[in-house]
């Protein structure tokens, strides 16, 4: 193999993991097993790993999903004696930044899973070490919430704990008075069903049904010290157990979890509700616009909301959550801006998943407009007709605009299994990877490269970029850390 068609081989092997990487969670999908979901996207991981191990870590850098960063972690902490001496202190930075940038739920459940896999090294232990050093503020909480993991990662990774933190993770915590508020409002919890009421929601959760606290007294009392994702989480439980309905703050959403929301209300409360949530997914994509600026002129979606946008069990109405949260961030974004649906709707806030998978239509109605970018947003099985949009896309590029003059990006929200890769729509524009919309200034960067027109230098440079950037980040907070 020569050096140009190694070349193309590795970019494009990096581009089919990066991608897998932004829209696979080893979940459901609406065509794929669960199963099938962990064993491909576990298969990239370790071909990746072996085979591109420097350009593997970084791409922890690259914007994918908590659940790829996850793994990346723990086979990089797994395989740790296999790493060049040369990069061995950037892999470490990466995995620590990673790690530390991780929501709190996540982070934890990855040194668990060191325990798990029993990966017991000088490093796995030194980046314990090190997280736990990163939350000094969190720390009496985390310790609550997640006392039987924090428990087992101490033991494995022989980790000293200060003050009162080991005496109430291991010495008969109940035999004491605390000085941590936290720590003494936990132990008074486990004796008065009252004090149960003081602590946060998962930790009283489990105390209310030792104390036998009946369900609906329970959420009603409680419902101050839940979060909005909790909140979020009981919605669908309490729409079929009939339990207390929870007042959510949608303005502190996310704009895909808002989207998700709005899409969990039936079409009576949206209708009812419709100028509130349409001007919290107006405020909502302007925030994250602010954190990831786009800036785009005239501009088309062409999003799917057949019945497989309906999404799985495990990832209820997500193709169709982030279709309408890119809905709004485009048309925050744009200077000029048109939605066209595979099903029209007058009112975004109406959409529902249902019927065939008809991308020509709109498609061939948003190249008419004459955009200067059209974004189409689906998972690729189209099928009324089948490759519809296909032949659509390779006569427009081929014929109509053979210079490129005008960008068309298919972005897809769901991996599949069969191919390890993204369902595209066609050769003659470029598929990426879309978990959140809010990812979606970032993956417009990343097109030039699944377009196959960036080389593999490129490529590498942009993510040695995202690594500089990443690293200067978790520098940044550490030394604000530090001084405080």
């Amino acid at each position: 193999m020569n050096h140009e068609r190694r070349e193309q081989v590795a970019r494009e092997d990096l581009v089919m993991f990066i991608n897998a990487c932004l829209a696979s969670t080893g979940q459901r999908e609406f065509y794929d097993d669960a199963y099938g979901q962990k064993v491909s996207i576990d298969f990239l991981h370790d071909y990746i790993l072996g085979n591109y191990r420097l350009l593997y870590a970084r791409t922890l850098a690259a914007g994918i999903n908590h659940f790829n960063q996850g793994q990346i972690i723990l086979k990089l902490l797994a395989t740790g004696r296999d790493t060049l001496p040369k990069y061995k202190a950037e892999e470490g930075a990466l995995i620590a930044a990673a790690l530390q940038a991780l929501p709190p739920n996540r982070a934890w459940k990855v040194l668990e899973q060191i325990r798990q896999r029993k990966i017991n090294n000088r490093r796995a232990r030194a980046i314990a070490r090190e997280y736990l050093a990163t939350r000094p503020d969190r720390i009496a909480f985390d310790a609550v919430k997640y006392r039987s993991k924090m428990r087992a990662i101490a033991i494995h990774a022989h980790l000293k704990l200060e003050g009162e933190l080991g005496p109430f993770l291991f010495r008969h915590w109940q035999q004491r008075v605390y000085q941590t508020e936290l720590f003494e409002k936990f132990r008074q919890g486990y004796y008065s069903a009252q004090a149960v009421y003081n602590l946060p929601f998962t930790v009283a959760e489990g105390l209310a049904n030792k104390h036998q606290i009946p369900r609906q007294v329970f959420l009603n009392q409680i419902e101050q010290q839940m979060t909005t994702g909790e909140k979020l989480r009981l919605q669908g439980s309490a729409a079929r157990t009939g339990e207390v309905e929870l007042k959510v703050d949608f303005h502190r959403l996310p704009l895909t979890r808002l989207a998700l929301y709005v899409l969990s209300l039936s079409l009576e409360q949206r209708q009812r509700e419709g100028e509130r949530l349409h001007l919290a997914l107006e405020g909502s994509a302007r925030l994250a616009l602010q954190k990831a600026p786009l800036q785009v002129g005239r501009v088309a979606a062409v999003l799917d909301c057949s019945y497989s946008s309906s999404g799985s069990t495990e990832k209820r109405r997500r193709p169709l959550g982030v279709a309408l949260a890119v809905h709004y961030l485009l048309q925050a974004a744009a200077e000029d801006y048109r939605a066209f649906w595979t099903i029209p709707v007058q009112d975004a806030l109406q959409v529902v998943p249902r019927g065939q998978t008809d991308l020509a239509t709109p498609l061939l109605e948003a190249l008419t407009w004459e955009p200067e970018l059209v974004v189409i947003i689906s998972d690729g099985w189209e099928n009324d007709p089948p490759h519809g949009a296909a032949e659509v896309l390779r006569v427009y590029c081929s014929k109509l605009d053979p210079e490129g003059k005008r960008a068309i990006v298919h972005c897809n929200p769901v991996f599949n299994a069969d191919d390890f890769s993204l369902r595209p729509l066609s050769p003659a524009i470029p598929t990426v990877g879309l978990r959140d919309a809010e990812d979606l200034p970032t993956m417009l960067g990343f097109a030039r490269f699944a377009s196959g027109a960036a080389p593999l230098e490129e490529l590498e440079q942009y993510l040695e970029t995202r690594v500089q950037q990443m690293l200067a980040k978790s520098h940044t907070y550490r030394a604000r850390r530090d001084s405080s």
